[in-house]
């Protein structure tokens, strides 16, 4: 196989990973803030759970741009 699919290979299984664990602190974080009140003294805390948002929500858009250039070329990811 070419060496750019399979660099697209690695690249999409170490990017899963990672976005299944930030996905995972995201819940997390969620579910902790509607348990208990967010500290408006925390205002850094709201802003790094924000970016983090937006941060699975780009890793997620490679992810499926990564999936359909695999699709379109053949190449099997799992």
């Amino acid at each position: 196989m070419e060496d750019w699919k399979e660099r697209l290979k690695a690249e999409y299984k170490e990017l899963k990973e990672r976005l299944e664990k930030l996905h995972k602190w995201n819940v997390k974080q969620e579910i902790a803030c509607r348990l208990q009140p967010c500290r408006i003294d925390k205002i850094e805390d709201d802003q790094n759970r924000h970016l983090c948002r937006e941060q699975e929500e780009a890793m997620t858009r490679y992810l499926h741009t990564l999936d359909l250039r695999a699709e379109i070329y053949g190449i099997e990811l799992n």
